[in-house]
């Protein structure tokens, strides 16, 4: 028995002798004075958050009541703000109009959609970084951010062209 004993102790003193933990040789021990005249390491940088990114603009100010207004081509009830949208009616005694408008990762994916669909998109030149038009919508790009504005009314499309247009410029011009 004691012919036995005797590898198995001279193994775990081996392995009591090695090194521990995931750190090199030359590494001293977490927590250990530096030898003297060592020169200090430099500290690792600290990981910083991305600054964040600049609010999107209002969407109910980009287009004022007036603006949904001229564009509806009817009187409007007063804007309702979610989130990075705000919705124009019409009242329900009028004619049927709304305006919507869209800031942000969703106006774009509206974009996105409406040439998925096969929408015809026209490019609206002057505005913006990046414009386009739709028969009831325009799509603004300046800088990183979009802006969508949609129009719904039950009139030939044709008639919006221009309404849209302008109110394109304006709201370019606010962004």
């Amino acid at each position: 028995m004691r012919t036995r004993l005797l590898p198995a102790l001279a193994l775990a003193a081996a392995l009591l002798a090695l090194p521990t933990g995931c750190g090199r040789a030359d590494d001293p021990p977490a927590g250990a004075a530096p030898p003297a005249g060592a020169v200090p390491a430099e500290p690792e940088p600290e990981a910083t958050e991305a600054a964040p990114s600049a609010a999107p603009p209002d969407a109910c100010a980009l287009v004022s009541r007036a603006d949904a207004e001229r564009l509806a081509g009817t009187p409007v009830q007063e804007a309702v703000p979610v989130r990075e949208s705000c919705t124009y009616t019409a009242p329900v005694t009028g004619p049927t109009a709304q305006v919507e408008v869209y800031v942000g990762d969703g106006a774009k994916k509206y974009l996105d959609i409406e040439r998925d669909l096969g929408h015809e998109v026209r490019p609206l030149a002057g505005v913006g970084d990046e414009a386009h038009l739709t028969a009831e919508a325009f799509f603004i790009r300046k800088g990183a951010v979009w802006v969508a504005v949609r129009l719904m009314r039950l009139n030939d499309p044709q008639e919006n062209r221009e309404p849209l247009r302008s109110l394109a410029r304006t709201v370019a011009g606010r962004m």
